[in-house]
């Protein structure tokens, strides 16, 4: 792996843009260090709206642990360089890379159709996860409130629902969390990756700080919140030696629950990484790369159900104990959570209009 280090887009996690896989033609860029570079680098963040027929997603997945899923946002501003829903945006004609960052989608319609399908007296009731793919309160999340409205009409149909973010706008909704709470109707987990704010600062840019997200668990958790803390992805060789600090920071926050995953790099995440491991990471890219392959058969990429979360191999195995003995030593043992699927109510707008 070739250590050189070109120049650096400040405040993005990927570099350039990768092909995307189903476009006929690519956008080339001729002379990087001058004009292409520089037009790039003074692109802004671009909104796109954007009316879909359905907004909730059934997870065939049984690695991710939940059945439905709801994003209003595709597309991330916050830049996390392994965010597996990269790929995602080449659906949409862009690229996984600095589009991905700069180019949001946002679903303008979410609530008429979650109202449409909580009202249909043929929906049986599960957990959605907000967000399965983007996270759902970054940046933009601050001037379009839609996911507070999304919680405010789960609380309206009594519908359970979970949320996972890295960001501390999440405590903007405390007053809806809490109402949901009290029914068993909400379950939080916020993602931290380490505890070196450096690394943080180059790996998800544009995210709230360590301490900001531990912030948020010992928030939630204060008011009765359901809360845990996600250390994901571990990847060996950067982070994998903080799950004992994480964990026991994320404890002492008040955090009940934790998850793991190793980093796997599928489709246009590996080109991406990998450019920007060699940018920051040169003393050890190629030690970093070849731990990921060890815990993936030898390759970055892994989609084999079952495995592809959690790895394989000495490497996986010894991230996955350090894990289980931390989360012994530091999450407090708790009741496990339930959600309440029997208070949800399909005919929450009869009853609305039954108030007039």
């Amino acid at each position: 792996m070739e250590n050189v280090v070109t120049d650096y887009f400040k405040g993005r996690g990927a570099q350039f843009n990768p092909n995307n896989r189903f476009q006929q033609y690519h956008y080339l860029q001729e002379n990087p260090e001058v004009l292409d570079e520089a037009f790039l680098l003074k692109e802004k963040t671009e909104i796109i709206y954007t009316w879909p027929k359905t907004v909730i997603n059934r997870v065939e997945s049984e690695d991710l642990g939940f059945g439905y899923s709801l994003n209003p946002y595709q597309g991330c501003e916050h830049g996390c360089i392994y965010c597996y829903a990269r790929n995602t945006h080449e659906y949409w004609g862009y690229s996984a890379g600095l589009d991905f960052e700069r180019k949001i989608i946002v679903k303008r319609n979410v609530i008429e159709l979650l109202e449409k399908h909580f009202s249909n007296k043929r929906w049986k009731p599960e957990p959605i996860m907000l967000s399965g793919n983007t996270d759902c309160y970054q940046p933009i999340e601050r001037e379009m409130q839609i996911t507070r409205k999304v919680l405010q009409t789960c609380l309206k149909y009594r519908h359970p629902v979970s949320v996972i973010t890295k960001n501390s706008l999440i405590k903007r909704d405390l007053d809806v969390l809490v109402k949901l709470a009290e029914f068993n109707l909400v379950h939080v987990m916020v993602s931290i990756t380490g505890t070196d704010e450096k690394v943080k600062q180059l790996m998800e840019p544009r995210t709230a700080s360590y301490q900001s997200r531990l912030n948020v668990i010992e928030t939630l958790s204060r008011y009765g919140i359901p809360c845990g803390v996600m250390v994901a992805p571990i990847i060996p060789g950067i982070n994998n030696h903080e799950i004992p600090g994480v964990l026991e920071l994320a404890g002492n926050a008040g955090a009940i629950h934790a998850g793991i995953t190793v980093a796997r790099l599928n489709g246009a995440v590996e080109p991406i990484f990998k450019d920007w491991l060699i940018k920051n990471f040169p003393d050890r890219a190629d030690k970093v790369w070849s731990q990921i392959s060890e815990c993936h058969n030898g390759k970055v990429s892994d989609s084999r159900k079952g495995v592809r979360m959690r790895g394989e191999g000495k490497i996986a195995e010894s991230i996955m104990q350090l894990f289980k003995i931390s989360k012994e030593r530091f999450i407090k043992p708790f009741k496990k959570f339930e959600f309440n699927c029997a208070d949800f109510n399909y005919r929450a707008n009869d009853a609305q209009l039954s108030l007039f």
